[in-house]
């Protein structure tokens, strides 16, 4: 109890220092928690929503649940009219309702504009019926009757501005019709994002689905008493085992599991930051702890002189680090919360609405946060801690401070240096390896050894790196800038520890950088060397490039000719009997010309024959394949087909590496006219020295359709560019917590060596060190620490980054490109962070009474 006492008593005396490493725990443990809360209320949305509009049993087609790929027809699988009657005649059944649902619809308003979901959200159009009351009230106007009456959703009119009595254009595989608002429905429980459109059932059927008498599931209401599972078993005896039938529970569980999917990508890539910030976090824990040990060694000592055991003075320090981590945690699963909110509010901006009425605080989430932060600081504590234990009787004689272990810094030393070499083997083992999937692994392996070598060896790259950054940026400030590079150095363990928080979050930075530039500038490459056409159509995810839309294409002014293409889902069995599910590309004979293939056997030409195709160099040797060798193709829908394989395609683009191309004509000829594949771009090109006029004429062509984009090689690779560089953005931004944790980290190493070395200072100060001086000292200390920390990461980062491109370099990647721009203007960015985070502790230095601080001990 004593020593609990005083380890509380230290804590609450030492509250200042604790601060910033208590910020470090709060930023890591609000993250987790931020993001727990985040998906876990993104499930409870999701759930009431399924619970609402789930009917008692659904029934859809077998083909709806066997072929994800079948919207890529433009158009739903279907049931017949007649089984509606058929379901709601089966015992237990008191009600059957024909549905139609379809997303492959773009839904434009009177300027033009796509009025559809955003931010992943779909775009749904549907009949309305008695069935959407469960999940909808008419808020105005009224349900839409006949041909040219459509009811839209509250949310989308409220962000489209859309009102009743506007007219709305639906685009279809089928054709383009225009419908006016009668009326506007809003959702009962929170709208996650979709944008829904309902029409009278007999104008869905017609305009969404090609004919009347057809729906896309039935919504069966069991009779009272009936259960559900019953209700189903009777629906199956009824209708035959041809069909597939959901319980309510089954068809929330199964969209759960889709949604599941996607909120697991995003909650494990926001928890793997969170893990960079927690690790981050330790090296600030146990700086601070390390200093404050060497700053209590005086004490300690006496502590030890007057009966305290070591077990007693480690576990006073323990019991200081779980106060902090207790603290810190509990702040950060308050701040989790707000972060949570600020994510569904930025959600919302992109267009998935999420209440913060369904706001899901888990009994976990605190108790994951608490735990997670308290182990973090205990653990990182424990090596300063170990170190208090040792503090002998004596140093209660010797002035404050310990010197270092000389022997302990060797071994540490060789250590690094064997993880670093390790660590570089295995980068370059990555970039020797055949496969990219087997490469990985040991490119993980090189970069996880980098790392801790560099972590381990950080003291001694302190003593060398700090005398070389000194001599271009200190030396040049005279004696002040020969103080702060001795300072720097006088604690090589705490500079390198320092150094390596900062460290950690620039390579990540300095590593996705270059990735990310070598995507870009290979796929321009690639683009320049290997595509023809002049120009890229292209539709957003999801939607299909309708006829009408390719008949405008067509009649372009100044176009040449255009090539279709089309994703076709197939299962093929080669000759040695192996089969697999794949993506076969549909094309015409142009596209020959519109991306220039290296061939290895054969003539791409070839493959446009009838019944024939081209295969990729590494499928061809993995199955024996050869010219005249004949593939087993059974297409979706239809009965199984000979192909014979007339080309060999080279794998070293990464333009369609590996694809199956046959032509438009050979897919069409095999597959039904319903069950073939929209086309989801195309190709096109101009008559010769009409390029220019052509574009433009293009885009002109394609305004009335404005879910496709018309691009020039130009702007494509401006396109390409800009995707990535979103993507690398959005990266920074959430590794830009484990940099504002790694800034803390130097506020604090500053904050308590200022205090270390208060009588120091006040000597200084006392044989004529000015003010002014004294706190330029202290920024270029934190200046060329942050510097040492920005060079160790960038290096690193560029070393995986390098390894990283030679590895997709076998996916096709082969151009390595170093983003010198950004590396540079990230390492100078660093010194003003150094000047930022030596703010708050020149100013205390500066304001010191120089009598009171030679007196200090």
């Amino acid at each position: 109890m004593t020593m609990f006492k005083t380890s509380l008593r230290n804590f609450f005396a030492h509250k200042g220092r604790m601060a910033l490493s208590a910020v470090a725990v709060l930023l890591s443990v609000a993250f987790v928690c931020g993001t727990l809360v985040f998906t876990d209320t993104m499930n409870t949305t999701f759930d009431k929503l399924f619970a609402v509009t789930s009917s008692d049993v659904t029934v859809s087609p077998k083909e709806a649940e066997e072929d994800e790929d079948a919207p890529a027809t433009g158009r739903p699988e279907t049931l017949p009219a007649s089984l509606v009657e058929k379901a709601g005649s089966a015992e237990g059944v008191q009600e059957a309702i024909g549905m139609v649902h379809t997303t492959a619809v773009t839904i434009v308003d009177k300027k033009n504009k796509n009025i559809g979901a955003t931010g992943g959200g779909p775009t749904i159009a549907g009949n309305w019926t008695k069935v959407d009351l469960k999940t909808f009230d008419i808020s105005s106007g009224q349900a839409p009757r006949g041909p040219t009456q459509v009811m839209v959703d509250k949310d989308t009119a409220k962000k489209k501005k859309l009102k009743i009595g506007d007219p709305i254009r639906t685009i279809t595989v089928d054709g383009d019709f225009t419908a006016t608002i009668s009326g506007i429905m809003a959702f009962k429980v929170t709208n996650p994002g979709a944008a829904m459109v309902v029409f009278d059932t007999a104008t869905a059927q017609r305009q969404l689905l090609g004919k009347e008498g057809l729906f896309t599931q039935i919504a069966v209401t069991a009779k009272d008493g009936v259960s559900d599972v019953r209700a189903k078993q009777n629906l199956i005896a009824a209708l035959g085992a041809g069909y597939d039938l959901k319980t309510a529970d089954e068809e929330a569980d199964a969209g759960r599991k889709d949604v599941g999917s996607f909120l697991n990508v995003m909650k494990y890539a926001m928890l793997g930051f969170a893990g960079i910030a927690l690790l981050v976090g330790i090296f600030l824990i146990v700086n601070t702890f390390s200093m404050l040990v060497a700053q209590r060694t005086r004490e300690i000592g006496l502590m030890r002189a007057i009966g305290s055991s070591r077990k007693q003075v480690n576990r006073s320090v323990l019991i200081e680090a779980v106060l902090l981590g207790i603290v810190g945690s509990a702040l950060g699963v308050a701040a989790g919360v707000g972060i949570a909110v600020g994510l569904m509010k930025l959600m919302g901006s992109m267009g998935m609405n999420l209440s913060t009425d369904d706001l899901t605080v888990k009994w976990t989430t605190p108790v994951v946060g608490v735990v997670l932060g308290v182990v973090v600081t205990i653990v990182a504590a424990y090596v300063p801690a170990r170190r208090a234990s040792r503090i002998s009787p004596m140093a209660a004689l010797r002035e404050t401070g310990v010197p270092a272990d000389g022997k302990s810094g060797w071994v540490r030393a060789a250590v690094g240096l064997l993880l670093t070499a390790g660590g570089a083997l295995g980068l370059i083992a990555a970039t020797q390896a055949d496969k990219a999937s087997e490469g990985s692994m040991i490119l993980a392996g090189g970069v996880v050894l980098s790392l801790l070598g560099f972590i381990v060896i950080g003291p001694l790259l302190a003593g060398v790196v700090v005398r070389a950054l000194s001599v271009v940026v200190l030396r040049a400030f005279g004696p002040v800038g020969r103080m702060a590079e001795r300072n720097a150095l006088r604690n090589p363990r705490r500079t390198g520890a320092t150094g390596a928080a900062l460290m950690i979050g620039l390579a990540l930075v300095a590593c996705l950088s270059v990735v990310g530039s070598s995507m870009v500038a290979s796929a321009t490459e690639e683009l320049d060397k290997s595509v023809g056409a002049d120009f890229i159509i292209q539709a957003q995810p999801g939607q299909p490039v309708v006829p009408k839309a390719l008949e405008a294409v067509r009649k372009t002014e100044g176009i040449a000719y255009v090539t279709e293409y089309r994703d076709i889902p197939a299962k093929v069995t080669a000759p040695d009997g192996t089969s697999a599910k794949m993506t076969l590309v549909a094309t015409d004979p142009t596209y020959a010309k519109d991306l220039r293939k290296k061939m290895v056997a054969g003539k791409q030409s070839d493959a446009y024959r009838k019944d024939s195709l081209s295969v990729g160099e590494e499928y061809a040797e993995k199955h024996g394949l050869k010219l005249g060798s004949e593939l087993t193709v059974a297409f979706s829908g239809a009965q199984p087909a000979k192909l014979t394989v007339r080309a060999i395609t080279s794998d070293d683009s990464a333009m369609e590496q590996g694809a199956i191309i046959l032509s438009t004509e050979t897919a069409r000829s095999h597959i039904p006219a319903e069950k073939l594949p929209q086309n989801f771009m195309l190709f096109a090109s101009a008559k010769d020295g009409r390029a220019k006029a052509a574009y433009e004429a293009l885009k002109t062509s394609l305004e009335p359709y404005p879910q496709y984009k018309a691009s020039n090689q130009a702007d494509f690779k401006e396109d390409l560019k800009d995707q990535v560089g979103q993507m690398l953005n959005l990266v920074y931004g959430l590794l830009a917590l484990a940099i504002v944790v790694a800034v803390l980290g130097v506020v604090n190493t500053l904050a308590l060596s200022v205090v270390e070395r208060t009588r120091e200072i006040g000597l200084m100060r006392a044989i004529g060190l000015s003010r002014r001086q004294l706190r330029r000292m202290i920024r270029l200390e934190s200046v060329v620490i942050a510097l040492f920390g920005a060079l160790l990461g960038l290096g690193l980062g560029m070393g995986w980054g390098t390894a990283a491109q030679k590895l997709l370099a076998l996916e096709g990647l082969g151009v390595l490109e170093i983003p010198w721009p950004t590396i540079v203007t990230v390492f100078v960015g660093s010194a003003f962070v150094g000047l930022f985070a030596a703010l708050v502790p020149a100013f205390r230095a500066g304001r010191m009474n120089v009598l009171n601080a030679i007196a200090s001990e």
